[in-house]
């Protein structure tokens, strides 16, 4: 078990502060694409709705039920999602991953906000609560192709 130091700086302002302020913390009504996703471990589960529009996010929402650090990650990807294309979310999702399971140096570019999280690296068990809102996102966007297709 963690000693008080280390929850203390795993918990650091800067992630409570993210998490009490999650942008688009709310379900669009209508979304091109949704998904949820559930991490067993911990019962965390987030929703994340998304409009695309020419290969962009135009519109995106989350409903997030996390621990602080998936809520800190989630409004990390909250910041920066409209506008963004679906590489660049894989690639911050893949970064992030890196980060938290290889102890790669942290993303830089749109996602360098993710470094906050460096200190969750040694809490494997927050892990999967930290990765729901972008492997939802990215689950969400494919399921907009899946869908088209479905009606073709």
């Amino acid at each position: 078990m963690a000693d008080a130091p280390d929850l203390i700086s795993l918990y650091s302002k800067r992630i409570l502060a993210l998490a009490a302020d999650v942008p688009h913390a709310e379900r669009l009504a209508t979304p091109e694409g949704s998904a949820v996703k559930r991490s067993p471990l911990c019962g965390s589960t987030v929703t994340v709705d998304v409009v695309m529009e020419r290969g962009k996010v135009a519109d995106y929402g989350q409903d997030v039920k996390a621990c602080a650090l998936g809520q800190a990650s989630a409004a990390i990807l909250g910041e920066q999602v409209i506008g963004a294309t679906r590489a660049q979310i894989a690639e911050g999702r893949d970064a992030l991953r890196a980060m938290l399971k290889s102890n790669a140096d942290a993303p830089t570019g749109m996602w360098q906000g993710l470094e906050v999280l460096t200190p969750a690296r040694d809490y494997k068990n927050r892990h999967a609560s930290i990765m729901l809102a972008w492997d939802g996102l990215l689950e969400a966007i494919d399921g907009i192709g899946a869908a088209a297709q479905a009606k073709a």
